[in-house]
């Protein structure tokens, strides 16, 4: 059994552990080898998170002190019981969609470059981890840098025009937000004289007065910085180029992870950097209400408006992360609890959609939306997942897009501003308007069916393993949501 110490420990294992994989990988020229030890090493990531998620559960959240010299001078993580249910999501998807690229990655990618993808998702993945357990400001800036790094890699590792384009405009942008996030920090330096988070909130909220000016400029720098690391409306717009035109496990991870841990770092900063207090001061919460507002609205709008099947994914990504932006910006408790869970419930989801929607293209060789009517004749078990996830999407009550959709209402009502309910309920009609003619084209009509051979373009069921469990848990995410929501709510930031 693991004692208090060694479990404690589990969040600097897992990065080091997948850091030191990246660093192997490139000297290991037998690709099964590769892929054998990334797959072994991640599933001990799961089951390492799986038992900090327990420890968590049963003795709250802890701080672990690295190095040799304590906060506010030393490194520190804190893990609590959003950080332990984010890491999870994290490593358990990244594994699945790991397994998924050992099938299908080389149809897309030439295969000299097989060892350097999963080198990439090493350190992708170790650099999300250290963004969702880190506690001190300057350390997550870095963690977010690797992250944007490997992020280019494995858009641009298709090695085609319009990839070398997307990570571009995606390393342009994410540089500026970079920049601006590093200007918050500097701001609030200078104003606290710390960088560690559990001594920075206590110092500004004794220096307000006087301050202002420069806490609300930070804030700002932090919240456009993130957002556009996190997708958010308007600035989302390196988003379709880079989700569409990269290989699908790299769409998969982009959508589910990459844009979500900036989200975890904003809401940190807000909550255990500035504090409830200094933030509900500010116009800030009515800012991210408003984007989120809009990202949900226009982001269906303009997925509903493509023809690729693969764009219209990425743009509803836009869509989803605006009702995140939305549950944080309501500013009360359940509506930052069901942006946690609407992470969660979007992570497992979207990957597989993402997954399904690649399998298509690979086994048709099409990617335009009208190219795959009839579609559920030849690929039954594939369109079956596409279509659960994309009730999911739209919001069919058990599933765990209705649970967030429902609870969002709640929070809106709590909230004092009933007249959000229509912004919910628009989208959701949206989010119907562009899943619903893919799956009703995929099983029926006869123009649709006609010439098409039963299980023709079937996939094995041994590759289609990592999608259907996926799918279960997506719909556990939705039969469990009240435990899910209860344990994440415990680990809410403010009162």
């Amino acid at each position: 059994m693991m004692n208090d110490n060694m479990i404690k420990l589990i969040p600097i294992l897992t990065i080091m552990g997948l850091m030191m994989i990246a660093f192997i990988v490139p000297l290991i020229k037998h690709k099964k080898m590769i892929y054998v030890l990334y797959m072994t090493l991640n599933s001990l990531v799961v089951v390492l998170n799986i038992i900090n998620l327990n420890y968590v559960s049963l003795h709250g959240a802890y701080v672990m002190e690295i190095g040799h010299f304590k906060a506010p001078f030393g490194i520190t993580f804190r893990i609590g019981e959003i950080e332990a249910v984010i890491g999870l999501l994290f490593a358990f998807v990244m594994l699945m969609i790991a397994w998924y690229s050992y099938y299908g990655l080389e149809k897309e990618i030439p295969s000299r470059k097989t060892g350097f993808f999963y080198t990439l998702i090493s350190l992708l993945l170790a650099s999300l981890l250290g963004i969702v357990y880190t506690y001190d400001l300057f350390n997550g800036y870095v963690f977010i840098e690797v992250s944007t790094l490997a992020a280019c890699g494995i858009i641009i590792i298709k090695d085609k025009k319009e990839n070398v384009k997307a990570t571009l405009k995606y390393l342009i942008l994410s540089t500026l937000g970079s920049g601006l996030v590093l200007m918050g920090i500097a701001l609030v330096y200078s104003m606290s004289g710390h960088l560690s988070m559990a001594y920075i909130q206590s110092v500004l909220s004794t220096n307000v007065g006087g301050n202002e000016n420069t806490i609300l400029i930070s804030l700002i720098l932090f919240t456009v910085g993130l957002g556009i690391k996190g997708a958010m409306f308007p600035l989302h717009i390196w988003l379709p180029d880079a989700h569409s035109s990269a290989p699908t496990p790299s769409s998969a991870i982009l959508s589910a992870l990459v844009i979500k841990a900036p989200i975890i770092f904003l809401i940190k900063i807000y909550y255990l950097v500035f504090g409830f207090e200094i933030l509900g001061g500010t116009v800030v919460l009515n800012l991210l209400l408003v984007f989120g507002s809009l990202g949900m609205i226009i982001g269906s709008l303009l997925a509903r408006s493509q023809t690729e099947l693969k764009r219209m994914i990425a743009y509803s990504s836009v869509s989803q992360m605006g009702y995140i932006f939305f549950g944080i910006g309501l500013g009360n408790r359940l509506g930052l609890a069901m942006a946690i869970y609407h992470m969660v419930a979007h992570g497992v989801t979207k990957s597989n959609l993402f997954l399904a929607a690649g399998s298509f293209i690979e086994q048709t060789g099409k990617k335009k939306i009208d190219d795959f009517k009839g579609i559920g004749k030849e690929m039954p078990v594939t369109l079956g997942i596409f279509t659960l996830c994309g009730l999911s999407m739209i919001g069919i009550p058990v599933l765990p897009g209705f649970i967030s959709k429902w609870n969002l209402s709640m929070a809106a009502i709590e909230s004092g501003r009933i007249y959000l309910l229509a912004i919910l309920l628009a989208s959701s009609l949206l989010n119907a308007s562009y899943y619903f003619p893919i799956i009703i084209n995929g099983y029926f009509g006869e123009d649709n069916l006609d010439g098409k051979v039963f299980k023709s373009k079937s996939k094995p069921i041994k590759t289609l393993l990592p999608l259907i469990i996926l799918t279960i848990i997506m719909i556990l995410v939705g039969f469990m949501s009240g435990t899910i929501i209860d344990f994440i709510d415990r680990g809410i930031y403010f009162n």
